[in-house]
């Protein structure tokens, strides 16, 4: 299986959808390397940032349905770190 390492920066601007991140972050879990979150309280925020190796269906997979979310926005950044497990 062909994995990459990427870095998704998510933006939460509508708190109703926290539940539903954070239920998306478990369930993909077991690729994920690290996560950071910031709130942001002067401006009713939060930024979240994850680190993840899997395979790139995978990470298109979860950033497609995080950007899904109502009030949510999310970016990736794919290095080109390639590992064959």
């Amino acid at each position: 299986m062909e994995t990459r390492v990427a870095v998704m920066g998510i933006i939460v601007e509508n708190t109703d959808s926290v539940e539903g991140l954070n239920s998306l972050l478990h369930e993909y879990g077991n690729y994920i390397i690290g996560r950071m979150g910031l709130p942001y309280r002067e401006k009713n925020i939060s930024i979240v940032s994850i680190a993840i190796d899997a395979p790139q269906d995978t990470i298109s997979a979860l950033s497609g349905k995080i950007g899904r979310l109502d009030g949510v926005s999310v970016k990736t950044a794919y290095s080109n770190v390639i590992s064959h497990e």
